[in-house]
């Protein structure tokens, strides 16, 4: 196992700490798709390309997609709403939305495929493959039900009317929607607690933008295709990932820019930058970015909000919540003990090990301030922990990180753009 040790990071008080962050993962994997099965080529501008998004792509090519990359420019040609490709062996690795879209997607086109992913992506269970299987896709499942590694065979999905259940997954509800782009019409009656979830509407701003008509009646979305894909689509700089430099900020009392983020973006995580804004971090639209000062705090309160919208960020508060002021208590994230590993377990032994108080509930978790001793962060193999919990690392520079190189998941550089910092 590769361990790391940050050392203690003292920021420069007038400096302006400049970072680039790679394209939205979860903007990549929606426009990918839905370019992919336009009726024409879409150029796709965009910056680095994390491993989920070139997850998704190998997959493409493997379904006959052609594209063509030149200078931060992608080229994808649309194959009319079909595959080319009827039988294929797909691999996803531990790309969730790679594993949740494509099998809903698939699932309306004609054909047979082979899934398998990661050893993680395996052990997590893919239970809304239940209702395709009730909509007439076959499966077969090589080890455990429901679960990769499966063959999937369809002729095609007669049912367009389907009943979601949000809490179960949001990326299953948004697989389902992008499904229109094999040419059908779509209504999903959503149900559960997560039914306006920033990930489902950030799906159905997507449709809208490649020409598809979105109604929306309460908590029942219907979806059709109403006009032609865009000519050039620009992909979102991944705000999850610029997180945690705009909460290094708060951490530091420094100033930051990252490189081509907007605060009125498609992403969810924007969400938590007005909590940070809320502590004192003053945020300014810049052309180049969007830049964050936070030189004029002396302290800041802990997190007493629900993160159910942007959950991701879960891991970040805690890793801020031993040096704030007053105690946190985050709420609305069970899900997130279904994720790349149990998020909250995480949390709790993370933070208890390095001497901090920790308390969880079923769908919370509560952390008091303490000054964090020695010790090494178990990533459990999920990029999210090892890079939230680099932020305590670099504040004490006496924590280890266990394979920081999970990470290359969402952000194959992040280790290094830290390092560079010292």
């Amino acid at each position: 196992m590769e361990f790391l040790t940050l050392p203690k990071f003292i920021p420069e008080t007038d400096k302006t700490y400049i970072f680039d962050v790679p394209a939205s993962k979860s903007v990549a994997a929606r426009a990918l798709i839905l370019a992919a099965l336009s009726r024409s080529a879409v150029r796709i501008r965009h910056g680095e390309l994390c491993s989920d998004t070139e997850e998704m792509l190998t997959c493409l090519h493997a379904l006959g997609v052609k594209t063509e990359e030149k200078d931060g420019v992608l080229t994808v040609y649309g194959c009319g709403g079909s595959f080319p490709v009827r039988k294929a062996d797909l691999y996803v690795g531990s790309a969730g939305t790679v594993a949740r879209f494509l099998p809903a997607v698939l699932a309306f086109s004609r054909g047979e495929y082979r899934l398998d992913a990661s050893e993680q992506m395996r052990r997590r269970p893919m239970n809304f493959l239940k209702e395709l299987e009730r909509a007439g896709a076959k499966f077969e499942f090589s080890k455990k039900e429901y679960s990769f590694p499966f063959v999937m065979r369809s002729d095609g999905i007669a049912n367009t009317r389907f009943r979601i259940d949000t809490d179960t997954s949001t990326q299953f509800a948004s697989g389902i929607f992008l499904a229109a782009a094999t040419g059908r019409e779509i209504t999903v009656e959503l149900t559960g607690g997560r039914t306006d979830s920033e990930y489902l509407n950030m799906t159905l701003s997507l449709l809208n933008e490649f020409g598809y008509s979105v109604q929306r009646t309460g908590d029942t979305v219907t979806v059709r295709v109403n006009a032609d894909a865009p000519k050039e689509f620009i992909l979102e700089t991944d705000v999850s990932g610029a997180c945690y430099f705009y909460a290094l900020s708060l951490l530091m009392r420094m100033k930051v820019l990252v490189r081509n983020v907007r605060m009125n973006c498609l992403q969810g995580d924007v969400a938590f930058l007005k909590l940070l804004a809320a502590r004192g971090v003053e945020f300014r639209q810049m052309r180049e970015g969007l830049f964050a000062d936070a030189t004029k705090i002396k302290s800041f309160a802990g997190f007493t909000e629900n993160f159910k919208n942007f959950s991701d960020q879960t891991l970040t508060a805690a890793a801020l919540a031993p040096f704030a002021a007053t105690s946190t208590r985050i709420h609305g994230i069970s899900h997130i003990q279904k994720q790349e590993c149990d998020r909250i377990a995480a949390i709790e032994a993370n933070l208890t090990s390095l001497g901090v108080p920790v308390k969880t509930e079923a769908d919370a978790v509560s952390i008091d301030p303490a000054v964090p001793h020695e010790g090494v962060i178990r990533t459990f193999g999920d990029h999210r922990v090892a890079m939230a919990f680099a932020l305590t690392a670099l504040k004490t520079g006496k924590i280890a990180i266990d394979d920081p190189d999970c990470c290359r998941k969402t952000f194959q550089g992040y280790f290094r753009t830290l390092q560079k910092l010292i």
